[in-house]
């Protein structure tokens, strides 16, 4: 049975699942609200664990740990997609868990996510599923190339997918996803890669947030910017179709949408391409906290706490720097520029592509 969730006195405790950045700035903007949190990670440098009233070191499979966690809280949340959709089905039994479990389940799965994305005719690159080496050949055979060939799951950051262009061995890509069930997706000439975060409240409400362009380097977003540079029909397409999957997974909380923009002949109009779903807030969504009347992250609280959604408003053109590994020490130079907020996460371990930080800055005409 699935405890069903109720709206929350501001006094209540939510939990988190994971302890990293995201899970941080939801349990800071859930205090500014009155609310405690709760975060459980098995990670014992996990950065969330400094901003919250209480936290769970413990296996995400650690059943007596997640008794005494649901015991504390009032809700469950997660910050990240790879959360095991059986802890938050074993959590759902004990306390409401927002997102839906049976979403995560599908959104853990990139051909289970395009199946249903292509169920609401929204449309994607063309895809096939690869099961084995001969399937991957058949699938190539139906996409053509170049196609990029994904891990089915736990993939993010450009981990888990490599590209087959034209005298490509397929076979050599097949080893270098460690020959795991895929999804081989056509290449996409796209203009712009974008992004709709939108939020849906307990009673069916639908708020978007303005439509975002956002720039990767090494596989990593490097810089958002909004409004993205789009034509409106554009943009309006790109937030009803994220509104869209929101009303048909039934969503509870903040997700994000990320698209490709496929320009028209001339350079303008075109259409959108759904390219994946993250079921929590997003790194392309970190704008909002400096650029709009609400964050991504008070929006998400707001929703799984069963309180009305904010009308996000936007302050003016936004953008957003993640600080990456050593440009965490440039947020020295940021602290100086004028309209810029500076965000660290507190880790204490620098890596290479590791997201320490990031900066918004709001810029009015």
């Amino acid at each position: 049975m699935i405890v069903a969730p109720r709206p929350l006195g501001p006094d209540a405790t939510i939990g988190i699942l994971g302890g990293g950045q995201l899970g941080r700035m939801l349990a800071l903007a859930a205090a500014r609200l009155g609310f405690k949190c709760h975060v459980l990670c098995p990670d014992p440098q996990s950065c969330a664990f400094d901003v919250v009233r209480r936290v769970t070191e413990a296996d995400y499979t650690d059943k007596e740990a997640l008794d005494r966690f649901a015991n504390d809280v009032d809700v469950v949340t997660y910050e990240f997609e790879n959360v095991p959709a059986e802890t938050a089905t074993f959590l759902s039994a004990r306390k409401p868990v927002l997102p839906d479990p049976k979403i995560l389940a599908t959104t853990q799965d990139r051909l289970l996510e395009k199946t249903f994305v292509t169920a609401l005719g929204i449309e994607t690159a063309p895809f096939a599923a690869v099961d084995d080496r001969a399937g991957l050949d058949a699938a190539l055979a139906a996409v053509g190339r170049p196609a990029v060939l994904k891990t089915r799951r736990f993939g993010y950051d450009g981990k888990g997918q490599v590209t087959i262009r034209a005298g490509d061995d397929p076979g050599i890509a097949w080893d270098e996803i460690g020959r795991q069930p895929a999804i081989l997706e056509a290449f996409v000439p796209f203009e712009r890669e974008v992004s709709v975060v939108v939020a849906r409240g307990l009673d069916g409400t639908v708020q978007a947030f303005d439509l975002c362009e956002n720039e990767h380097r090494d596989h990593i977003l490097k810089v958002t910017r909004v409004p993205a540079a789009v034509p409106t029909e554009i943009a309006e397409a790109a937030r009803k179709i994220a509104g869209r999957i929101a009303e048909a997974f039934g969503y509870v909380g903040v997700m994000a949408v990320e698209m490709f923009w496929v320009a028209g002949d001339a350079g303008g109009g075109g259409r959108v391409l759904v390219n994946e779903i993250a079921p929590r807030v997003h790194n392309s969504g970190h704008w909002t906290q400096d650029g709009c009347t609400v964050s991504q992250f008070e929006q998400h609280i707001r929703a799984v706490a069963g309180w009305p959604l904010a009308v996000p408003v936007r302050h003016g053109r936004a953008e957003m720097i993640n600080l990456i590994g050593a440009e965490v020490d440039e947020h020295k130079t940021w602290l100086a520029v004028p309209g810029a907020s500076v965000h660290l996460y507190g880790k204490p371990i620098v890596r290479p592509g590791r997201k320490m930080g990031h900066v918004n800055r709001v810029l009015f005409d």
